[in-house]
């Protein structure tokens, strides 16, 4: 297959997979070693295309957010969003900056990554549908708003948002049933966590960009801006549909197919394909 076409496939399964709870780095790493994907630059193509889903969130929320800007010194609704935003935001960026290399070579070596993403794809599906069949949020106490938040359920969100360190978990699937479990109704359990992700994908993108700056070529950049081009405007259509998808239905069909996923890599990695 040409490097263009992977780089547009890429492009498109990043920006499906983001905003899904269903690991796209998982999805990234895996389809990247069955492709022979040269270009993925070590991970830094995994990591950097996830700036196109950055600007999707920024884009679609574009007048919630301008509005935020304009009215944060004095609204304190804005204010407790953003600060709730900013504690869930810490757990993830705490453990990433101090543990991430630890984590990334001692617990889960590359050499591991596809198994251990086929297990967190079949473990992170069965959570989902136990959290789905007995964690009914009553309508008349759920929280259904942004803004009605409280900080303590802020803090639990980040916390198990930090789990997606672990490859195959999913940062949007790790937020959404933090979500769930504190009391968040689907629709706002998932909004929170599209919030979450800039202030998460834009720290690790600029990490990772600094940190492989000077071994990155202009052809690697062409690779890498066209790519996350690609998964940013998909990533704008799927939070569309990710968000009124949820309005009527549960996340029971994410825990389903995460379940199969991982066993079609493991039977995958047991027959020598990856």
């Amino acid at each position: 297959m040409p490097e263009w076409m992977i780089v547009i496939f890429q492009g498109v399964v990043q920006g499906v997979t983001e905003f899904l709870p269903v690991s796209s780095t998982g999805h990234l790493l895996v389809f990247s070693a069955l492709l022979d994907f040269e270009q993925s630059m070590n991970g830094t193509f995994e990591i950097f295309i996830q700036i196109g889903t950055l600007f999707a969130v920024m884009l679609f929320y574009r007048h919630d957010l301008y509005q935020q800007v304009r009215t944060v010194r004095t609204d304190r609704t804005v204010q407790r969003l953003w600060l709730n935003i900013v504690l869930a935001s810490v757990p993830i960026s705490v453990v990433g900056l101090l543990f991430l290399d630890f984590i990334e070579t001692e617990i889960f070596p590359p050499d591991r990554a596809p198994t251990v993403i086929a297990v967190t794809l079949i473990i992170g599906g069965i959570v989902f549908i136990v959290v789905e069949q007995r964690h009914t949020v009553d309508v008349n106490t759920a929280t259904a708003h942004l803004s009605d938040i409280t900080w303590q359920q802020a803090v639990i969100v980040g916390l198990a948002q930090a789990l997606a360190l672990i490859p195959g978990t999913s940062r949007s699937g790790a937020s959404i049933i933090g979500a769930l479990i504190v009391g968040l109704d689907r629709p706002t359990a998932t909004a929170f966590s599209f919030y979450l992700a800039i202030p998460v994908l834009a720290g690790a993108t600029v990490l990772q960009l600094l940190f492989s700056l000077d071994e990155l070529s202009m052809d690697d950049l062409i690779v890498l801006f066209s790519g996350a081009f690609v998964a940013g405007w998909v990533a704008w259509l799927t939070i569309g549909w990710l968000l009124r998808f949820v309005s009527h239905r549960d996340f029971t069909i994410f825990g389903t197919y995460r379940i199969i996923a991982g066993i079609i890599l493991i039977l995958m990695i047991a027959g020598g394909i990856l």
